[in-house]
């Protein structure tokens, strides 16, 4: 598919400065541009690339202002990094979508499957699993007993959703991730430990994706809970009976302990992890590598280190301990002073 400057600049109401029939064909890195690529300019260090760049077209911010003119035809738009994203998700949506269920597919004759669905080889489907339309379930994942899921999922291979649990329309699961394994509940004995049975579900509602390799629990009892919106990375475990609010984020790595509560519209660094049954309020944004041990204070509010303060304090903090040598020897030379002087009373 080929467009032009001008098709682009419409589509995304940005405004063109060069020729407006430079024409694209693919995307690429502004410092790694080739003649019919389309890139764009978002952050300052890479403003230098553009006098340089061979790509023909170039999102670049309304406000930006270049020292030197450009070889390349430039689309000034509000926000280039959400203009970009906007291009990738139409040129994403021009790709025909897989359909058909591959013979070598294993589908239960009591699971209901809808129209327009793909399912690829070595895939299963259980016993009175649901399968909305247009949903794509690649080679080797596994729909066990009583999944419901909704329309136009993506699940990627090797995906396995345990029996019962329930999948909103529109949500797309990365390889390799399991959702609705067994909470981590264990009863300690004279002997040993006895087993907690896992009864309850994993609930994930619509517009949800999941990065490759990540786990989310099936509850004790009741339901885990991931809601609408939520952006979830590779590599993320959520424990049993956990709840993570609309539209928050997680990077990679993050770890919840059972029972933790996620408000909507929160930000998560990698690795941070976060302590059983507290809860976090809506809009918090909590750094990389952030130990969250309580309930947080409200709205809003930014978290950082291990055990999580605000940054203030944090930087405070770190600001003391590179003087910490230093105090150490002067509390040393003081005792040493201190010893000598009972020293000499006593004589």
């Amino acid at each position: 598919m080929e467009f032009t400057a001008k098709q682009i600049a419409e589509l995304i109401q940005g405004r063109v400065e060069g020729n407006e029939n430079a024409a694209v064909r693919t995307f690429a890195k502004i410092e790694e541009g080739v003649e019919g690529a389309i890139s764009f300019l978002s952050n300052p260090k890479y403003t230098h690339y553009i006098y340089d760049t061979k790509s023909s077209v170039v999102l670049i911010n309304e406000d930006v202002e270049l020292d030197k003119p450009v070889s390349c035809t430039l689309i000034r738009v509000k926000n280039a990094y959400e203009c970009v994203a906007k291009l990738l998700q139409f040129y994403e949506s021009m790709k025909p979508a897989k359909t058909g269920i591959d013979p070598l597919a294993s589908i239960s004759p009591k699971a209901k499957i809808g129209e327009n669905v793909y399912i690829g080889a070595f895939a299963v489907i259980g016993d009175g699993a649901v399968v909305g339309n247009g949903t794509q379930i690649y080679p080797h994942t596994v729909i066990g007993d009583g999944v419901q899921v909704g329309e136009k999922c993506l699940f990627y291979p090797h995906v396995t959703i345990y029996q019962g649990c329930k999948i909103g329309n529109n949500v797309t699961i990365h390889a390799g991730s399991v959702v609705g394994a067994d909470g981590f509940g264990f009863a300690p004995n004279t002997e040993g430990y006895d087993k907690i049975p896992q009864i309850g579900i994993v609930v994930i509602e619509d517009n949800v994706e999941i990065g490759a390799n990540t786990c989310i629990d099936r509850s004790t009892m009741g339901q885990t809970v991931i809601h609408k919106g939520v952006k979830l990375d590779n590599l993320i475990q959520v424990a049993h009976n956990c709840e993570i609010g609309e539209n928050t984020v997680m990077s990679a790595q993050v770890g919840l302990a059972g029972s933790t509560k996620i408000g909507a519209w929160c930000m998560v660094g990698g690795q941070a992890g976060f302590a059983g049954h507290i809860q976090v309020a809506d809009k918090t944004f909590v750094g990389a590598q952030c130990g969250v041990i309580s309930n947080t204070k409200g709205n809003g509010e930014q978290l950082i280190g291990s055990p999580a303060v605000n940054p203030k304090m944090y930087f405070k903090a770190r600001a003391i301990d590179a003087k910490l040598p230093d105090m150490y020897r002067q509390v040393a030379a003081l005792q040493r002073e201190i010893d000598a002087l009972k020293a000499q009373i006593e004589k």
